[in-house]
């Protein structure tokens, strides 16, 4: 089966990239090794910050929209705390701006997204398919599934998640850095409202982070050590809710849990390389970060505009798997992964550093950065893609 484009992941960096060259001339394959996305019962668990950028950019491949307004929660201000009890608020009204970003699940962006891939009359979607095999050729990369069907295309996106087929095949090299760290997940309901405020906490046994869900419920992210976060997740519910409760100065009163924890491992991947002859990669293929940022998905979401602008504006005789063409995407995306990969593993340093007079120098540096207006102003404008 002869093809333009094979993205290899059907999460939320491959779907959108289908999404955003719907207009295209590319006819494109669309692979996933598991089911299609379906909505979780109750909440999920599994939720993402998305910036004011990259609502933009769901807006323009036809998502936003069409998103259940009543489970996305605007983020007005942000409040970060140090370990010695210094303080750090950005504040959307104070930068001139409507929202920070929203908070709002990972599978109901997912189900959006597979809805408006399943409509497209350019995508041929395999789903529960396995990989078999992949060739790179002089013009064209063959992809063999388990199936025995050979897919054949110019390009081939390793849309598959940080421990990717794709990259691993395509002998793109990564570098993992494990934090021996483990980020503990769990939903809420909550007593006090959370008046649309991300709270975030630097202790000494992790980054505790409270995103606020619509109504009185947030979800927390608790990037703690490994045998910390295990200790957590065996707690009785109960139990659990008031040790976040407490670890968070009980802010918003009591706290009940509404759906179990769960951890996963946090590492560090550094790809040095994220295009090959025939082959790109994008989103958690690509890189990844500490989640004290929240920009993992933000992340990914560019990944995926910068490639199908990319694509979209190729004239219809280039060849869109030449290695020199890809390099253009490749040097569009390095500054920003860079720089937010950097930021967020010095930070995770900083607050982890134990030496004498380590902790009341970081915490003068958020004191001192919360009085400098204009300096606030500039990492909100970054950090929501406005700059």
């Amino acid at each position: 089966m002869q093809f333009d484009l094979i993205i290899v992941g059907g999460g939320l960096a491959g779907l959108s990239l289908a999404c955003a060259l719907r207009d295209s001339r590319l006819k494109i394959a669309l692979i996933e090794s598991t089911s299609p996305p379906a909505r979780t019962e109750g909440w999920d668990a599994r939720v993402y910050a998305v910036t004011p950028a990259n609502a933009a950019f769901l807006d323009r491949i036809g998502a936003w929209k069409h998103l259940d307004s009543k489970r996305i929660c605007p983020i007005h201000a942000m409040h970060v705390c140090g370990d010695r009890a210094a303080r750090l608020v950005f504040s959307a009204y104070e930068s001139g701006i409507d929202e920070l970003g929203w908070i709002l699940e990972s599978s109901l962006m997912a189900c959006e997204l597979w809805e408006n891939v399943k409509r497209q009359k350019n995508v041929s979607l395999f789903f529960g398919a396995t990989l078999n095999s992949l060739a790179i050729e002089y013009n064209a990369a063959a992809l063999t599934l388990a199936s025995g069907h050979v897919l054949s295309a110019q390009l081939v996106i390793g849309a598959d998640g940080r421990n990717s087929w794709v990259r691993n095949v395509a002998r793109l090299p990564a570098h993992e850095t494990p934090y021996d760290e483990m980020g503990v997940v769990a939903n809420f309901s909550c007593e006090k409202p959370h008046r649309n405020i991300a709270r975030q906490w630097f202790r000494e046994d992790g980054v505790l982070a409270w995103l606020p869900l619509a109504g009185d419920r947030i979800s927390i992210v608790w990037s703690t050590p490994d045998t910390h976060a295990n200790e957590l997740i065996e707690l009785a519910p109960e139990t659990f809710a008031d040790r976040v409760a407490a670890a968070g100065q009980h802010e918003l009163g009591a706290l009940a849990l509404i759906t179990p924890p769960a951890a996963f491992p946090l590492r560090l991947l550094r790809v040095t390389k994220t295009v090959a002859p025939r082959v790109a990669l994008i989103g958690d293929a690509a890189h990844g970060i500490h989640p004290l940022s929240g920009h993992g998905i933000n992340l990914g979401f560019q990944d995926a505009s910068a490639l199908a602008n990319l694509l979209s504006a190729a004239p219809e005789w280039q060849d869109i798997g030449a290695e020199r063409f890809l390099q253009r995407y490749q040097r569009a995306r390095r500054e920003e992964t860079l720089l937010m990969q950097t930021a967020t593993h010095a930070l995770h340093r900083l607050f982890h550093e134990t030496l004498p007079g380590a902790a009341p120098l970081r915490n003068l540096g958020l004191a001192l950065t919360d009085k400098l207006p204009l300096a606030k102003n500039l990492l909100v404008r970054y950090a929501i893609g406005a700059l």
